[in-house]
């Protein structure tokens, strides 16, 4: 058995590719800078904290069951296979309910290094599903981009989920778990334990939600790499089991719950994007 300071070794590591740019931290990022994608064949390239994508599409604005927010950023672009399970998880939502699941953030035109917000995104394979359903694209509009983030599924104290927190963030999270072409998905730890003790039968979607501290008020999908992508690196495969048990405990434990500061002082070293990508970001 895998004892839990390695248990709690690997987690560390393999978080390390999931950090989100804190607002103060902003980087001066090229890919930022263009305005569109690149011709040619869709392919995903590198790691999804380290890479770019060629020949990606742009997600309509509003599509049957959601409707894309906060476009002023021009992050809406990604791989098909991303936009298809953006489809296939509005189209569930529709059959669902009246609501729209409102649709954050994907890649950039040609994916790369964001400026801010995100460190990972880069491939065109990761996309934030916000827990609040909109009455309309209108409403959805008011809400992200007039006023502040949606509410948190998430109770103050960090231990249990909020009122806000029902069986249609419940089926939402649920029906994109089981969609075939995920990989994993980013849930504050309470929304895990909340999905682990409402779930009855097969619970064999649960062990791709995966405890990550933020992830309150959305959910961050990451996509597996598609098989027209040899260029693309997949993240270490999810543990085995449905992660309920020790390994979401620790997440609510005093170590967990004090995260180290982050040492100020020194600028971070970007790591080389993949040869291919200078290619792709130089592109007409």
């Amino acid at each position: 058995m895998v004892t839990h300071s390695r248990w709690l070794s690997a987690r560390l590591l393999s978080g390390l590719l999931l950090l989100l740019l804190p607002a103060a931290g902003a980087v001066a990022s090229p890919w930022g800078d263009v305005a569109r994608p690149n011709s040619g064949p869709a392919r995903a390239i590198g790691g999804y904290s380290n890479g770019c994508i060629g020949g990606a599409d742009a997600l309509p604005e509003t599509g049957a069951g959601y409707v894309s927010v906060r476009r002023y950023r021009n992050r809406y672009y990604g791989h098909p296979e991303l936009l298809g399970f953006i489809r296939d998880l509005g189209r569930a939502q529709q059959r669902h309910g009246d609501r729209l699941m409102m649709v954050g953030d994907l890649s950039q035109p040609r994916g790369g290094l964001m400026s801010s917000s995100h460190r990972s995104h880069q491939i065109g394979l990761d996309v934030d599903i916000w827990f609040t359903l909109a009455d309309s694209p209108a409403d959805a509009r008011d809400r992200m981009d007039n006023r502040s983030d949606p509410n948190s599924m998430v109770t103050p104290d960090g231990l249990g989920v909020s009122r806000y927190w029902t069986d249609a963030q419940r089926f939402l999270i649920e029906t994109a778990a089981r969609h075939p072409s995920v990989d994993r998905i980013f849930v504050n730890p309470p929304i895990k334990r909340a999905l682990c003790e409402s779930a009855h039968g097969d619970r064999s979607w649960l062990r791709k939600i995966r405890p990550w501290w933020g992830h309150d008020a959305h959910f961050h999908v990451r996509l597996v790499c598609p098989d027209d992508s040899p260029l693309c690196q997949n993240q270490a495969p999810v543990p085995p089991g449905d992660g309920c048990g020790r390994d979401l405990a620790w997440w609510f434990s005093p170590e967990a719950r004090s995260k180290p500061s982050k040492k100020g002082g020194g600028r971070r070293v970007e790591p080389t994007p993949p040869a291919a990508c200078r290619a792709v970001l130089k592109a007409p």
